[in-house]
């Protein structure tokens, strides 16, 4: 047979043979490990190959626990299926469901037209105003429903500023043209791809900042719930008084490099010139007011949504705001059907599942007493190697795949070296949001890329300053604000074990004194 067929035929059926091939290929660790730890494991990395393959649909891989956990003796039906039914899964759940009534009445397209409105038709403005809507958008939507719609949004505009992309292409190529007009393509080229490169990253970058707006954020509460049941310091509020700002920062500075790469700072940023270009901006400026009108006044849908959108926000952030009593108190602890992707859902479940699994079987302990040897390294060292490794291996995999994996290790790290394990678990969680270089990093780099008018080489050329950007931007919040936020410079009193030693308390009092020095 032809070599190159049969590579062909083997590719096709790559997740058919890793379906069946990795729990052969992964029994050794049954008999190298010890037993509980080493069953526990093997289902741990049978899961982390499927997600990080897609061998199987996510939602179906997270379901392993169910049947592997009790059928491996690793832990009963009792105590992993409530993993599936927490309450940061609704919490998730209701923020689906605000996002589906959003994008049903197109309340998305007219905050949108709005912002473009407001910013201005210049290139690095329009870029701003796209960065802005997208990852306000993108706090409360799916980073992907906001790329996507975003999109033909950007399109639309850049056709009126620049004319038909093809020709475009065509005269960036055509020797035959004057040096001036090529050039001028050239711009325009690059500023084309600056607008289509700034709305998935600033989807990534966005969802950041609520709990509710990336999978990664509300599985850094459940695992911290299963973990640390003391610890109470992340709540909606909490947590976007932390990652708001580094949101902004982030963002800013992420505007300024794209810009800057693209061609959209330059002199005219601020002053207006009477020539082809501002001719073309003036278009551009037309369509965005034709578009918004088009909407017409605002529908009873949209300004019901709206309002119910405000109260859904102030609820989230009033409901235990820690400095005063929230309105929690007054319900006791004890749901919604259609257009609700329920499979996000149960892929929480099975990453609070497998991480309830490494706690009650040791292996997280496990684990932790092979990461010693990184005691050695200055936590403040350590935050910028995590939030560095996490984003690097995200470009590969899944970020809720990805988190779900490796957070009860870099819990287990922190309790080993004496550190607040907020201190790693949080620039963790934010750093699986971070995957900027490749177009299969993140559904929506896939989609901007599948327009056909980005190249990798621009992706990983802007995209691996992005990564820096991010990794500097969580260290510096990490040592600044987040640090009296949370009061990373203390070991807390819910992380230390039951039975821990003076000689544990004094070490942990020499490591504060370290990060604080």
């Amino acid at each position: 047979m032809d070599p190159a067929k049969f590579s062909r035929k083997l590719w096709s059926a790559r997740k058919q043979l890793i379906l069946m091939l990795a729990p052969l290929l992964l029994l050794p660790l049954l008999f190298i490990v010890p037993p509980k730890e080493g069953k526990c494991l093997y289902v741990v990395l049978l899961m982390a190959v499927y997600w990080c393959t897609e061998a199987l649909p996510l939602a179906v891989t997270a379901m392993l626990p169910v049947c592997l956990f009790p059928t491996m003796g690793i832990l009963p039906s009792k105590k992993v299926c409530p993993q599936y039914f927490l309450e940061t899964n609704f919490l998730f759940l209701s923020g689906l469901v605000m996002a589906s009534a959003i994008e049903e009445w197109g309340l998305h397209r007219r905050i949108a037209l709005k912002v473009l409105k407001i910013v201005g038709v210049k290139p690095a403005w329009l870029i701003l105003g796209m960065m802005i809507t997208s990852s306000f958008l993108s706090m409360w939507l799916s980073n992907t429903a906001t790329t996507a719609m975003m999109l033909p949004i950007a399109n639309a505009i850049l056709e009126s500023l620049f004319g038909n992309l093809e020709t475009l292409k065509e005269n960036c190529k055509d020797k035959s043209d004057p040096e001036e007009v090529r050039r001028e393509a050239e711009y325009q080229m690059k500023v084309w791809k600056g607008f289509l490169i700034s709305i998935p990253y600033a989807a990534s970058i966005g969802g950041t900042a609520t709990l509710t707006g990336t999978a990664p954020n509300l599985i850094l509460v459940g695992q911290l719930k299963s973990y640390f049941p003391e610890c109470d310091l992340i709540n909606f509020g909490s947590w976007f008084v932390f990652a708001f700002p580094l949101m902004l920062l982030f963002l800013i500075l992420g505007w300024i490099w794209i810009a800057f790469l693209y061609g959209g700072l330059n002199t005219r940023l601020c002053i207006s010139k009477h020539d082809e270009r501002a001719a073309a901006e003036a278009k551009a400026k037309a369509v965005i007011d034709e578009d918004y009108k088009k909407l017409g006044p605002i529908k009873f849908a949209e300004g019901s949504i709206t309002f119910l959108f405000i109260i859904f926000a102030v609820l989230l952030f009033t409901r235990d705001p820690k400095f005063v009593t929230g309105w929690s108190v007054f319900f006791t602890k004890g749901k919604a059907q259609e257009s609700v992707p329920w499979n996000i859902i149960l892929l929480l479940g099975g990453g609070f599942a497998m991480a309830k699994g490494c706690e009650e079987s040791g292996l997280a302990v496990w684990i932790g007493n092979h990461l010693q040897p990184l005691a050695q390294v200055p936590p403040a060292v350590a935050v910028i190697l995590i939030t560095a490794f996490i984003a690097c291996f995200t470009e590969f995999a899944s970020n809720t795949a990805t988190i779900i994996i490796f957070l009860p290790v870099i819990a287990e790290l922190a309790i080993r070296v004496n550190v607040n394990p907020l201190y790693f678990m949080i620039p963790a969680t934010t750093g699986c949001s971070y995957a900027f270089m490749l177009p299969v990093s993140t559904p929506p780099n896939s989609i901007a890329f599948a327009s056909g008018h980005l190249m990798v080489k621009d992706m990983v050329k802007t995209g691996f300053v992005m990564n820096i950007l991010g990794i500097l931007c969580v260290s510096l919040a990490m040592n600044t604000w987040g640090l009296h936020m949370f009061n990373l410079h203390i070991y807390p009193e819910w992380a230390r074990p039951l039975n821990a030693s003076s000689a544990t308390v004094a070490t942990h009092a020499i490591v504060t004194m370290n990060m604080t020095g």
